[in-house]
């Protein structure tokens, strides 16, 4: 069973444009139904790295959360560490891609990853 939260203040923050590009991906996958999984795991220099994946199914004790017609799944744990966090899509010289911002983090390196 999980719980459904659509409000901003709570859960991650998907700007328009991640989400037109997650739309896009979901599309070109042919999985229009799908979800936007969040998650923490570890490793990184800072002993935590972000990830996220396509998820077909809601799993027990996920969070979710609704932004831009797109579906975001958090579980339990990951949530602790990604509450109120945003995602976005940046353009850079090799191209673009995702950037999670996470206010609650203590301290972050350079790589990326965490």
């Amino acid at each position: 069973m999980s719980a459904t939260a659509t409000d901003q203040a709570q859960g991650i923050t998907l700007s328009e444009r991640a989400a037109q590009e997650i739309r896009t991906i979901f599309k070109d996958q042919g999985m229009e139904n799908a979800a936007l999984r969040v998650y923490v795991a570890g490793g990184g220099c800072s002993g935590l790295q972000y990830g996220m994946t396509i998820a077909e199914e809601v799993e027990e004790g996920d969070q979710e959360f609704l932004q831009h017609e797109v579906r975001i799944l958090v579980d339990e744990a990951s949530l602790r560490y990604v509450n109120g966090s945003s995602i976005d899509w940046v353009d850079g010289e090799d191209g673009g891609g995702f950037r999670i911002d996470n206010p609650n983090a203590v301290r972050g390196c350079g790589c990326g990853s965490s």
